[in-house]
């Protein structure tokens, strides 16, 4: 026998008492945490080996028991509200721990809190805009800000109404889902089985692939269906009076009304149990259901007190997606290498023998840090239990130890940086882990501490314009500008010129322009969104914000100690720490240097105290002629004022421009001054 032979028989004698072990667990002891999809992934498994070497297959085994015209290309679409992500929730105490969160924030305006649960969809959100009651434009979801112009595939989908019923808002942005049935996913890749085509992993694969093709027809031959779950904006004529929505519920009911597809699948209530309740249920008919759903989404009701909670990051904080558990699987882990990010720090990298879970095949992921390394245990060569948490990140959560063979290695980090060889430095970090794997605090994290490593500009370099939002220079265009010499770092960007690009292959005229005249009108940034773009560890865009509000100007933030960082609100000792340290070296400031010689701009930050609308809330509805709304926003603001995207008896004026929506007949009935574009500038 070979030593190829002999592993192979050794790994299916381990198999065999594993899954023997499992099944005595879950049938006769009854072991809650026996889950079929570990016993399932074992047991293919072995079927597998001993299907392809016959030679060590055990008859009485557990596995022979019998039981219209293409589109050229997709435009991109601004979305006019941003499209958001939600935080997810992995478990109802983790709800609750939301609801702590919520319910500090809102202080006396917590107990008008009510919930509204609704099924979270496994498809493709999109948006559609309608004028007149005629639907003039689809577009996906995207980055949360641009999107793509799907328009004439969505047009395909019999359940988007292309004319709304009489009576129609003259304005109106829907929000959902494209998804596509269960029995006609069965059915599409039976179809695509017959005919030798790759088969789609799942409903949503197959919806958002039906979707983000260029051939109208192709997507009405897959049978798409779309339900309905928010209302982004709604404009009317100000002489029209509408009924005023002040609740999520209420969206519902609209859309039902204009002849959107909602699901029946939703529930009202004041108190989260009666929510967990209605999780419950939904858990035991989810298998059952006609379409796929991952989760369900809890969200406060009222639109007032969703204003008031706000957005952190991409995220809101007045929802939350409840997942369902996810998918597991089995594996080998066959290496572990090292990533390093763009602030330096060395992440673990687990490899694994290819492996379908959720729906698709991964072969790796990250394992955070050593301090997960140790409390898993994990050793190169081990089987290990992986999950998709939420469907979207695969995950390592347990190490089946019972399956080694004693030739498992254990991982040592490496004392030199894997691209650059530079010194690897161990400190302890903020984790940023979330609750489910151990919560937030201290850990060890591992940092290669040449300032020039490459790796750590490549990555710099991506952060930096995607935080700029220079959107037509992707990574594969940043990596092909390093590869042909044109720029180091990210300043190198803003001395470019045309014709340092068109002479590229694959760099056309048009497409050398588009590049240019991205970067040119990006050149001037407000402070927060600089500092943010540097990548300094630690400083997100809300840390960013709170810094260049204190400070103002660059210059100060320069010349910042770190006990001066430290007399800012929300930022704590370990965050100034690493703010001083980035500013206190000189390939840091030599950076700043270079973007400030090569032409990019930064504004101060006005710090305006005690305005002339200092305590006032505006609300802006309809177009102004003089100025955009984002301007409006700034002048109300540089006067010490607020914006406030929903009408409320705390508003103080509410601004109407041409076309108002809902806003200017809520503020009618509440009594709330409507000022007309002149009367604003003249109160300016």
């Amino acid at each position: 026998m070979t030593s190829k032979d002999k592993t192979i028989k050794e790994r299916i004698e381990k198999l065999r008492i594993e899954i023997t072990d499992l099944r005595y667990r879950y049938h006769v002891k009854n072991d809650p945490n026996v889950t079929d999809d570990v016993y399932d992934s074992l047991t293919r498994e072995l079927h597998d080996l001993e299907e392809k070497y016959p030679q060590f297959r055990d008859p009485n085994g557990a596995v022979n028991r019998v039981a219209g015209a293409p589109l050229p290309e997709f435009k991109k679409v601004t979305h006019e509200k941003r499209m958001l992500s939600l935080n997810d929730a992995f478990s109802k105490d983790e709800v609750l721990d939301w609801e702590k969160r919520i319910t500090k924030l809102l202080g006396n305006s917590a107990s008008h809190l009510e919930y509204f649960a609704e099924l979270k969809l496994d498809g493709l959100a999109v948006s559609l805009i309608y004028e007149k009651g005629k639907f003039i434009r689809g577009a996906t979801r995207g980055d949360g800000y641009i999107g793509e112009d799907i328009t004439e595939n969505l047009k395909m989908i019999e359940t988007v109404p292309l004319v709304l019923p009489s009576g129609a808002p003259e304005y109106i942005e829907v929000r959902g889902e494209a998804i596509m049935r269960k029995a006609v996913w069965k059915k599409l890749n039976a179809q695509n089985q017959k005919e030798g085509r790759i088969l789609f992993a799942n409903t949503r694969n197959a919806a958002a692939g039906s979707l983000r093709q260029l051939d109208p027809k192709l997507a009405q031959e897959r049978h798409l269906d779309f339900f309905a779950w928010d209302i982004a904006e709604v404009r009317v004529k100000s002489k029209e009076k509408r009924e005023k929505i002040e609740t999520h519920s209420e969206k519902h009911e609209m859309l039902r009304e204009l002849g959107f597809l909602t699901t029946e699948y939703e529930k009202k209530s004041k108190k989260l149990p009666e929510i967990f309740d209605f999780l419950d249920a939904v858990g035991e008919k989810r298998a059952a259901l006609p379409f796929g759903t991952d989760g369900v989404v809890i969200q406060v009701d009222d639109l007032a007190l969703q204003e008031e909670l706000g957005v952190v990051g991409k995220a809101p904080r007045f929802a939350i997606a409840f997942k369902y558990p996810a998918e597991k699987a089995t594996t080998i882990v066959t290496d572990i290498t090292v990533n390093v990010g763009r602030t330096g720090v060395l992440t673990p990298l687990a490899h694994f023998v290819p492996t379908l879970v959720a729906g698709s095949t991964v072969s790796k992921a990250t394992l955070h840090n050593m301090d997960q390394i140790e409390r898993l245990g994990i050793r190169i060569g081990d089987t290990v239990v992986i999950q998709k948490a939420g469907d979207v990140i695969p995950e390592e959560v347990e190490v089946l130890e019972k399956m080694r063979t004693g030739k498992e290695k254990k991982f040592k980090m490496v004392s030199k940086c894997p691209v650059c060889n530079g010194v690897v430095e161990k400190r302890e970090a903020e984790s940023k882990r979330p609750a489910r794997a151990g919560g937030e605090g201290t850990s060890v994290a591992y940092y290669c501490t040449n300032p020039s490593c490459p790796a750590k500009n490549r990555r710099g370099m991506q952060h930096f314009v995607n935080i700029f939002e220079i959107y037509e220079v992707g990574p594969k265009i940043l990596d092909r500008l390093q590869e042909e010499g044109l720029i180091t770092d990210a300043a190198d960007l803003f001395v470019l010129e045309e014709a340092d690009l068109s002479g590229l292959e694959r760099f056309g005229e048009k497409s050398a322009q588009n590049i240019i005249a991205s970067i040119t009108s990006r050149k001037k940034q407000p402070l927060w969104r600089f500092l943010y773009a540097l990548g300094i560890l630690h400083v997100g865009e809300e840390t960013a914000k709170d810094i260049a509000n204190y400070f103002g100007s660059l210059s100060k933030v320069l010349g910042a100690r770190a006990e001066d960082l430290n007399d800012l609100p929300n930022i704590g000792p370990v965050v100034s720490k690493s703010i001083s340290e980035y500013f206190s070296h000189k390939e840091n400031l030599l950076f700043v240097e270079k973007l400030l010689a090569h032409g990019v701009v930064i504004e101060k930050t006005i710090q305006k105290k005690g305005g002339k609308f200092a305590g006032k809330i505006f609300v802006l509805t309809g177009t102004l002629e003089g100025m955009s709304r984002d301007q409006a926003k700034e002048k109300i603001n540089n006067e010490g004022g607020k914006v406030s995207s929903s009408v409320s008896k705390t508003t103080s004026y509410v601004v109407a421009g041409e076309s108002a929506g809902s806003k200017y007949d809520i503020a009618q009935k509440l009594g709330i001054p409507i000022l007309s574009e002149k009367e604003f500038l003249e109160l300016l």
